[in-house]
């Protein structure tokens, strides 16, 4: 009787397993279906993309991983299915985390489908579909998370060592998850599993760590940490405009469909004799929370802090609603799925753009949302990560029909300038497509791409820039001929209008001009030259 037993316990939580990887699936299935195909790579997608062309141990923006992706992308032919790829399955590799979490504290069917659903209602499936590091930043963090979670319920050591490998991959995506890390270990501080700091293998594994980021590490040295230029220069010109209200908001937006999931995470860590031991994590939470509210965060940077928090709250759930409360797991699955259907409309682009604009306009709950509103801070037809999805094979087409109207001596020498990193990577992904070569720029990484000779001594440029004005600059004087030759026409791209202009023979004064202006612009991404000035 009890080998019986054994066995059907075993089948059942066999079948929970083949449900949680069928549920992966889904999840990864799921997001190509809902976006419609007019809509192309964001301008961050472009961005990646190119820099895996220059690979480096860092880059100005971010760190090194998301280029081997980008590198594998651009093998496999670069094609919207294969830039989706990576986010679609690390987040079936994120639920999968979370399910495990879930049969590490026993839960069963119910918990594993309350854990499933924050994954396809809601902001989540957003970042999964969004070829740009939050999709490794909120894995990461899961996975440091879950290692140290692991070691509390098991006194495994390997779990220590996943969360320092975690953290040093993590690193390797997006620095932010240093503030994570940071709050974890101020969370073990405040409790009694502070007691690990005290732990050989503890220090092993952040060695560990420390040695897989290393490579970065020295490269921002090497390069006078420019990743702290860089934040510097975000916050001046974008955070400080970001309301802090708007961060929590967002916070509750982001995550209403499963809100009863995290909240209920929550409560467990805090208020639950069982969560004692794991309460660091709640503690993490409301730090890293704290840190971004006073730093002017935008909403989406605290998500990576969420899922494991959906792993506590399913089992948490799951407890509450036995017996006679077992009606309420419908009510909460019925809610995620009406909420979520709902939001699902503004978290990818499930329509073409005019139609889009149409839904939005009957649907008017997003404008007094904010999800329309852009980092100017004016509301617009669409969110700005779909605008920013629109336009750019457009703007190739037209630079590479500027080419085709010079002389053939002229065709493969002249310089494609564009103002923005957006226009500069769109460019180097449909260039080829089009014939024409790779774009030079200030912004962002472009900046390093740029060589500092060769282009310089060139007679034919064409400028791409969203600046109307630009057109009566006064280094355009310095050119003998300047014309606009065409613009970007699409209304709803974020690009619409920018002007395609045609410059010829600059004067010498142009030429030394500009180049000192790239050298001084190259120095100021120094934090060492910074101090020097």
């Amino acid at each position: 009787m009890n080998s019986a037993l054994s066995s059907s316990v075993f089948s059942k939580q066999k079948n929970l397993v083949n449900l949680v990887y069928l549920l992966a699936l889904i999840k990864f299935i799921l997001p190509y279906l809902i976006q419609n195909p007019v809509y192309e790579p964001h301008r961050d997608e472009f961005l990646y993309l190119a820099e895996s062309h220059h690979m480096a141990w860092g880059y100005l923006e971010v760190p090194p991983l998301m280029s081997v992706f980008g590198y594998l992308t651009n093998i496999m032919g670069g094609g919207i299915f294969w830039i989706k790829l990576w986010p679609s399955l690390f987040g079936a590799f994120t639920y999968i985390l979370v399910a495990r979490l879930i049969f590490l504290f026993g839960g069963q069917l119910f918990a594993v489908i309350a854990g499933f659903m924050p994954f396809v209602f809601g902001y989540f499936m957003h970042v999964h579909f969004m070829f740009q590091p939050n999709f490794l930043d909120m894995f990461f963090w899961t996975l440091m998370a879950y290692g140290l979670v692991l070691y509390i319920k098991t006194e495994k050591t390997s779990g220590l060592y996943i969360a320092g490998i975690a953290l040093g991959m993590g690193i390797m995506s997006k620095y932010s998850i240093v503030f994570f890390a940071i709050s974890l270990l101020i969370g073990l501080l405040l409790t009694t599993e502070r007691n690990i700091l005290l732990k050989k293998h503890f220090y092993y594994a952040l060695l560990i760590g420390l040695i897989i980021c290393l490579p970065n590490l020295i490269w921002q040295y090497l390069h006078g940490f420019p990743f702290v230029t860089q934040a510097k220069e975000l916050q001046d010109k974008q955070l400080q405009n970001v309301n802090r209200i708007d961060f929590l908001k967002f916070q509750l937006l982001y995550n209403i469909p499963c809100i009863f999931t995290w909240l209920s995470g929550l409560y467990w860590l805090f208020f639950i004799s069982a969560g004692r031991q794991y309460r660091f994590i709640g503690w993490a939470f409301l730090i890293v929370m704290a840190i971004f509210v006073m730093g002017q965060g935008k909403g989406y940077y605290g998500m990576s802090a969420y899922p494991v928090l959906f792993g506590f709250g399913a089992v948490f759930l799951e407890r509450l609603t036995t017996g006679r409360f077992k009606y309420m797991r419908y009510v909460i699955i019925g809610y995620a799925v009406l909420i979520g259907c709902f939001l699902n409309t503004i978290t990818l682009p499930f329509l073409p753009p005019q139609q889009l604009v149409t839904y939005y306009v009957h649907n008017s709950i997003f404008r007094k949302l904010g999800f329309l509103t852009w980092e100017d801070r004016k509301s617009h037809p669409l969110p700005q990560d779909f605008a920013d999805m629109l336009g750019w094979e457009e703007m190739t087409a037209k630079v590479a029909r500027v080419r085709n109207i010079l002389p053939d001596s002229v065709k493969n020498k002249f310089v494609i300038d564009c103002d923005n990193y957006g226009e500069g990577a769109a460019i180097d992904h449909y260039g080829p497509l089009y014939h024409i070569g790779s774009p030079i720029g200030q912004s962002a990484s472009y900046l390093f791409w740029t060589p500092l000779t060769d282009f310089y001594d060139r007679d034919t440029f064409v400028i791409v820039t969203d600046d109307r004005d630009e057109i009566h600059a006064d280094f355009i004087r310095e050119f003998e001929s300047a014309s606009v030759i065409d613009s970007i026409t699409n209304r709803y791209s974020r690009e619409f209008g920018s002007y395609i202009i045609l410059l010829k023979q600059p004067s010498q004064k142009f030429r030394k001009i500009w180049k000192g202006h790239y050298e001084s612009a190259r120095q100021k991404t120094s934090l060492f030259s910074n101090k020097e000035n």
